[in-house]
């Protein structure tokens, strides 16, 4: 049986984080850094492939910190450049971080490996009455103190708090709208790609946010009207009610965005009469899932079935941070439940021993 592993990276494994300059003050990672970062996680994943040659894999990450520094370079350069929507940012982030990504075909040539790696600009799909663009609760960018997120918050951002440090220091960080994925514009070009034996680097930053435009009747003919000004008419040659897709201001959870691509793979490989067996693994700077995550009563969550989490996941008061964990708690349950054979929640050095259970999160069907 064919068997698909999705890698699902944070943004801890593209960009250090923690680093903090003599005064304390928070740096921000550049790209030298974040080069060195990734190349260190191209070796783990390198690894990974080495001991397990007959799998296919697809590549996805988030772009948190990236995403945030094209939009405060935009902010600070408001004055003598135009801004920069959303989803051209995520667009942006999609092609360098696949290029930083593609140091993986360096390090599997320089072990003899013949795998290919190859980023693609992915849009997926939101609908655009989801409430998530009335309560944004994404986080993009650099963090701050409360001070800096007050004045930040002066200038139209929208903070919230994400979390305390180890002194107990509070980090704030901006929160941008993240509607939920349905569906996935180029999954055919990521299928091809598989068949080929290319390893997809795919929606990246939860992908580019589209959604679908409804068509206007204008002297007789059908007219999508998209972003910008631009229309695209039906001259009668196309369907009616063709696929047509523009932009829209959000940032997709990455998380959540990958489980929807296993689902899909595994829906249309069912539809051909196909044998696949598909896995995600939500990489993060945390050994796993923790119940009383930063408390004296902190414990972790090796090995659970997807209805005892889904259980957790919905219990008050919630056990998981709507800004961190949450959303990959409920990206597992998602992708489990609709057929995934197993998901795990770990860092990228600890993959073998979480498959053993003796590290991170491992989410298994009932």
């Amino acid at each position: 049986m064919k068997k698909i592993r999705i890698f699902a990276f944070g943004g801890n494994e593209v960009a250090p984080v923690g680093l903090k300059d003599k005064n304390g003050k928070a740096i921000n990672p550049d790209i030298p850094m974040q080069w060195q970062r990734t190349a260190d996680t191209c070796r783990l994943v390198a690894d990974i492939m080495e001991n397990h040659p007959e799998d296919s894999y697809v590549l996805t990450h988030g772009n948190g910190p990236q995403v945030g520094n094209i939009l405060l370079r935009s902010e600070k350069c408001r004055d003598s450049l135009f801004g920069l929507p959303l989803d051209v940012c995520v667009a942006d982030t999609q092609g360098a971080m696949s290029f930083m990504l593609g140091q993986l075909n360096n390090e599997l040539r320089a072990r003899g490996l013949n795998n290919l790696v190859a980023g693609i600009v992915t849009q997926v799909v939101v609908d655009r009455n989801d409430p998530a663009f009335k309560n944004p609760t994404k986080y993009v960018g650099q963090s701050y103190t409360k001070d800096e997120a007050d004045e930040r918050a002066k200038g139209g951002w929208q903070m919230k708090m994400y979390k305390k440090d180890a002194a107990g220091n509070e980090i704030w960080r901006r929160v941008v709208p993240s509607p939920a994925p349905i569906d996935i514009v180029e999954i055919d070009a990521i299928e091809a790609m598989l068949e080929k034996g290319i390893v997809p680097i795919t929606v990246g930053g939860g992908g580019v946010p589209v959604c679908e435009v409804a068509p206007v009747s204008q002297d007789g003919k059908e007219v999508y009207k998209c972003n910008y000004g631009v229309d695209f008419v039906n001259n009668g040659k196309a369907r009616p009610g063709a696929k047509m897709y523009t932009g829209a201001e959000a940032v997709i959870d990455k998380d959540l965005a990958s489980a929807l691509l296993g689902c899909m793979l595994m829906k249309r490989a069912k539809a051909r009469g196909e044998e696949v067996e598909v896995t995600l693994t939500i990489f993060t700077g945390e050994d796993g899932a923790w119940l009383d995550y930063q408390k004296p009563t902190q414990r972790p969550i090796r090995t659970i079935k997807v209805s005892e989490l889904e259980k957790l996941y919905n219990s008050e008061p919630k056990p998981f941070p709507a800004g961190s964990m949450g959303p990959k708690i409920k990206a597992v349950i998602e992708f489990v439940k609709n057929g995934g054979s197993a998901a795990y929640i770990s860092k990228t050095s600890l993959f073998e021993e979480t498959l053993k259970g003796e590290a991170g999160t491992t989410v298994l069907p009932d």
